[in-house]
């Protein structure tokens, strides 16, 4: 069992920044390949972006050079900077733990473990 925690969502003017972190307890957190997702009002949970045990990255192409997501296995932690926010990101963010390492895997199922969520809120 791994447990998530995402925190350091809010409200952010169009334009703006914000860094979500999601904390991991339980089992080895180096083990897991970590995505996150957003999930708008009304709408399916959608792939945000990845990151490998290996650090390898892959990102839905509507954050691609606005997005970065990062890890600290020391820390236990997975981090997504999100710059150059717009409206059209304002969405419930969640972090997602994958057994499976390697590899771009962008849907819902692919992931085992899930946190309960921060809200992201930009306003234009």
């Amino acid at each position: 069992q791994v447990q998530l925690v995402e925190s350091g969502g809010g409200l952010v003017q169009a334009g703006g920044s914000l860094r979500l972190s999601c904390a991991a307890s339980g089992r080895t957190f180096s083990n897991y390949a970590m995505g996150w997702f957003l999930q708008a009002p009304g709408k399916e949970r959608e792939f945000v972006a990845r990151i490998t045990r290996g650090t390898i990255t892959y990102y839905t192409d509507s954050v691609k050079g606005r997005f970065t997501i990062s890890r600290d296995n020391a820390l236990n932690t997975v981090y997504l900077q999100m710059n150059s926010l717009t409206p059209e990101d304002t969405a419930v963010y969640y972090c997602a733990a994958d057994t499976l390492k390697y590899g771009n895997r962008p849907h819902v199922g692919d992931y085992e473990y899930w946190g309960q969520g921060t809200q992201v809120t930009v306003s234009s």
